[in-house]
């Protein structure tokens, strides 16, 4: 994003909410911007994307709940840009679509501040999409119509509902749900057939997506029955019958689903990656974040001496953090690993376990021991018994490493020197910190994903005031497992130490059983 010096606006539609939705261009922004200004209607998921130091301004809009007057909007935007700044309107859908997008441009063209125009996925195509309604179809509709059911403050919906029958397309209607009395009996009086097939969409391509298919004249009993709440769209055509024949989005392995990973973001991605490819909604909150300590002169004469100890010498690494602050450590200090490798000593590698393995395996490196049970006192066992009697062992972990590991080391006789390499930091995601507990108090979040104790501690310093004992802990090994007990969560352990282990036990708890897939 160029940097203006009068700043500039991009004007950009989040789609309805599923952030697999969002275009490649808002995405890049949401990187890039110097401050963004959402509405309520931008996904918790998307909102996570949002990184932790970029400015957020939330301007809270809804239907009918406006606690930020436009024209107090419109003025935010204007003086972010002044300030010289890149400024991010987020908007859900597409701006241009019911989104007041065209008010919110004319102060900023008064005042000569430049723009962008981003277009969204309008929820007037995507919400019907994922409850399987196309909008047009060769035999049932060759048009499809975009109405709000939005009255101006104070007034009433004013639609033609004569015109609005003869069109013979699919309707549909945006913000509507509080009109849809007044609606549907104006197009039955408008000589609507009473049985032509019609829907409501609750939260369309979200976690919680519901929809309710019945006809013109039964839709509203049926909506109430269901409970039906904003937001949602109402559908009316001969195509709201296919609804039943190509409904897909719940059918996915998690669809439906919504998670919460706390895992740091640079190791968290990949465990999002999975969920979503099988139908969740992922919120990635990370609630701990690795800093490096910088110990270059400490690790540097560990470096120096390293493999003139004795005839083995063992590199022990308990995180893909530390694999990777590591070699960052290494560039920064002008060396790298061929200094290492030609001592006279035998140098071997271990690894805590898999997901520590593939960050060594990124940079050359295979482990030569990985415990079958990933922890830390497994790894200290299993070198306790792999090392050879007097082999010097230099531990590359984080400054409050665990003490488990280190027992066995010593009790063994083995020379061990324990180098920080980083240190852990507690954080809050500042998009999330409300809106993450307002769905956690509202049960919308079926479990939250811990891969260490630190993400518990994390979680539980982030969200302090929500009731743990309703949190389903899905946790990574046994230690995770215990620190997760201690505040009375639900807890499930998966088999192994790994992103594919944490992904089977998730689906084999929450999935739906439509898919032969191997996870292992």
């Amino acid at each position: 994003m160029q940097k203006e010096k009068k700043g500039k606006v991009w004007l950009a539609g989040a789609g309805p909410g599923d952030a697999g939705l969002l275009t490649l261009k808002t995405a890049r922004l949401i990187e890039q911007a110097d401050v963004i200004v959402y509405d309520a209607l931008v996904s918790a998921e998307i909102l996570s994307m949002i990184p932790e130091t970029t400015e957020g301004i939330y301007v809270g809009k809804r239907a009918g709940n406006h606690p930020v007057p436009q024209e107090e909007i419109n003025r935010i935007l204007m003086r972010e840009a002044k300030k010289g700044k890149s400024v991010l309107r987020l908007k859900g859908g597409d701006p241009f679509v019911f989104g007041r997008g065209g008010e919110e441009l004319e102060l900023l063209i008064k005042e000569g501040i430049a723009f962008e125009i981003v277009p969204g996925v309008t929820s007037a195509a995507a919400v019907p999409a994922y409850a399987g309604i196309p909008v047009t179809h060769r035999d049932y509709a060759s048009s499809f119509h975009v109405i709000t059911g939005h009255a101006r403050m104070g007034g009433e919906v004013d639609l033609d509902f004569h015109s609005l029958v003869g069109l013979n397309g699919t309707l549909v209607f945006l913000m509507a749900l509080s009109s849809m009395e007044f609606i549907l009996n104006g197009l039955t009086e408008a000589g609507m057939d009473p049985d032509m097939p019609a829907a409501v969409l609750e939260n369309g391509t979200c976690a919680g997506q519901r929809s309710v298919t019945a006809t013109v004249s039964t839709l509203k009993e049926m909506s109430e029955r269901e409970g039906i709440c904003p937001p949602a769209v109402i559908i009316v055509g001969k195509v709201c019958a296919l609804s039943s024949q190509m409904h897909w989005a719940e059918d996915r392995v998690l669809g439906g689903r919504q998670f919460l990973v706390t895992r740091p973001r640079q190791s968290g991605s990949a465990l999002g990656a999975c969920l979503r490819d099988l139908g969740a909604q992922v919120i990635e909150a990370p609630t701990i974040r690795t800093e490096p300590v910088c110990p270059e002169k400490r690790l540097r004469q560990a470096l120096e001496m390293f493999g003139t100890h004795t005839d083995q010498e063992w590199l022990v690494f308990t995180s893909p953090a530390g694999v990777e602050i590591f070699f960052d450590q290494l560039m920064e200090m002008g060396t790298d690993l061929r200094g290492l490798f030609v001592r006279d000593a035998d140098v071997r590698i271990a690894s805590i376990g898999s997901g520590t393995a593939s960050a060594l395996k990124k940079h050359g490196l295979l482990p030569d021991l990985i415990p079958r049970e990933y922890s830390a006192a497994a790894l200290g066992e299993a070198l306790s018994g792999e090392a050879k009697k007097g082999s010097h062992i230099t531990v590359m972990r984080a400054e409050k490493g665990a003490p488990e590991l280190l027992f066995p080391l010593i009790s063994a006789g083995l020379d061990v020197e324990d180098i920080p390499l980083y240190r852990t930091v507690y954080e809050t995601h500042p998009f999330l910190e409300e809106k993450v507990r307002d769905m956690l108090w509202q049960g919308k979040i079926d479990a939250v994903t811990f891969t260490s104790a630190s993400t518990v501690l994390g979680f539980t310093k982030a969200w302090e005031d929500v009731d743990y004992t309703k949190i389903q802990a899905v946790c990574i090994g046994e230690q995770t497992a215990e620190k997760a007990a201690e505040y009375g969560m639900q807890i499930c352990v998966s088999e192994q130490a790994s992103t594919e282990s944490m992904v089977k036990k998730i689906v084999e708890l929450y999935g739906r059983d439509t898919l032969n897939l191997n996870y292992s």
